[in-house]
């Protein structure tokens, strides 16, 4: 739609106002209601946010470490620049309109602590390679038939699974909860997040979607809303959604692999793919394949970037633990698949639900041209069979703590982000390890109470 035509949507939409939506360090969405006349005031200028958006964690904490903001700048506005080509309509809203917006400077440069932004500077390395990235994430999520009321009031203990049992792929489970799973399907399609696929997954209550890939920065986008969206369809139901990486640890845990590939300027040629070579693999996409096995262990909190994260990273849980790559093989970290001219792609297996889409992606996209610009070879052998024993190439950090020093201290990862998110980032991961490190768990009651 042309700004005209949205301005007369807005306007003439009868509840008078738009929803709009910035995504913080964690992913998460912070927006609000404004009226449709402020709307129109704001378009081609930029919206007043206040700055502890990037100054607190999930739980509204003020950070105590980092110095883009905090009491030592008084929480002042930042700039918020609306995307009128994200314009959504939001179907379980009445059609309500919908932006999302990124941060900005009175130059409107953009600010080094904002996701979306950080995705726009790999989208430009990528671009002077003469590349177009298209990706897609996949989800995998836990439903509850709780509300926010009654997780709270059980502590999130002992909460009802919307299904029982171990049912992947179950015709008969789709059909048990059918308006809920119809709904998801139809009111995210119409809010502009094609869906591809959606299916049950093995657990309780476990659902799958796969998202149509496009261009990374709309894959993103798609990929943000998607977990927002889900939620609040969820809540319509009397469900809640989760998207924690590990929720149980006798279930599988939940992932968020994403898929992606380089294409030319004109998005004619998928860069990836030669039908001379054996896998039908492209010199290109083994350096990116090699640059990502490369660089991962220096940017792993991007895209396992919370306390949770690394207990889905376990050997034998469908998660991969080793720096390992392989022609469709589910054990390894990064899954090959050439699969013909259009669709040759790689998946990173390593990325949970939990992550936020623009920093996953943005890690996925940033580690791959690393090994394209430097033309690093794909020494490692193509794993088969059980990746899980394959640690030739070495693990992957297996804690927050761990993962979030390595990144701290890498000049990779500042190279590929700048030192400035690099340094901010991690703070913000060591403040997620610090409130994990002083809580008494329900397991250290249960192992030391008694006994010790």
């Amino acid at each position: 739609m042309t700004t005209s035509e949205i301005l007369a949507y807005v306007k003439q939409h009868p509840s008078g106002k738009v929803k709009i939506a910035v995504a913080d360090i964690d992913g998460v969405l912070r927006g609000k209601y404004i009226a449709a006349d402020k709307f129109a005031a704001v378009i081609d200028s930029r919206l007043g946010f206040c700055d502890v958006t990037f100054g607190w964690d999930m739980s509204d904490v003020v950070y105590d470490n980092v110095k883009f903001t905090g009491w030592h700048t008084g929480y002042p506005d930042a700039l918020v620049r609306l995307d009128l080509s994200t314009f959504r309509r939001i179907p379980w809203e009445n059609d309500i309109p919908f932006f999302l917006g990124e941060f900005v400077l009175e130059d409107h440069s953009p600010v080094y602590t904002c996701p979306r932004q950080l995705l726009r500077k790999v989208m430009a390395d990528a671009a002077q390679l003469g590349c177009k990235p298209y990706f897609s994430q996949e989800f995998e999520w836990f439903n509850f038939s709780e509300t926010p009321d009654t997780a709270h009031q059980k502590h999130f203990h002992d909460l009802t699974p919307l299904t029982p049992g171990m049912f992947g792929y179950s015709i008969l489970r789709s059909a048990l909860k059918n308006e809920y799973m119809s709904n998801l399907f139809e009111w995210l399609v119409k809010f502009d997040i094609p869906v591809e696929g959606l299916h049950t997954e093995t657990g309780p209550g476990v659902y799958e979607a796969a998202i149509k890939y496009g261009e990374i920065l709309t894959a993103a986008d798609r990929a943000l809303l998607f977990k927002t969206a889900v939620k609040e369809i969820a809540y319509k139901h009397g469900i809640m959604a989760t998207f924690m990486a590990k929720i149980n640890e006798n279930l599988p845990g939940c992932s968020g692999h994403v898929h992606q590939s380089l294409w030319d300027s004109d998005s004619k040629q998928n860069l990836f793919y030669n039908d001379k070579d054996p896998h039908k693999m492209s010199a290109v996409m083994k350096s990116y394949i090699a640059g990502q096995l490369h660089c991962l262990p220096h940017i792993l909190p991007m895209i396992a970037p919370t306390v949770n994260s690394y207990k889905r990273l376990v050997e034998g849980a469908w998660a991969p633990t080793t720096l390992t790559w392989g022609i469709d093989n589910r054990t390894v970290a990064l899954r090959a698949l050439p699969c013909g001219e259009k669709a040759t792609r790689l998946e990173t297996r390593v990325v949970g639900s939990d992550t936020n889409p623009y920093l996953a992606l943005a890690a996925c996209l940033a580690a791959g041209l690393y090994g394209v610009k430097n033309n690093l070879p794909l020494h490692k052998e193509a794993t088969i069979g059980n990746g899980y024993k394959d640690t030739s190439n070495g693990v992957l950090p297996q804690n927050l703590h761990a993962a979030t020093q390595q990144m701290k201290h890498s000049d990779i990862a500042k190279e590929l982000f700048g030192a400035s998110f690099v340094e901010h980032f991690t703070l913000t991961r060591e403040w997620e390890w610090r409130q994990y490190a002083k809580a008494v768990t329900d397991w250290e009651l249960k192992r030391y109470f008694e006994i010790i």
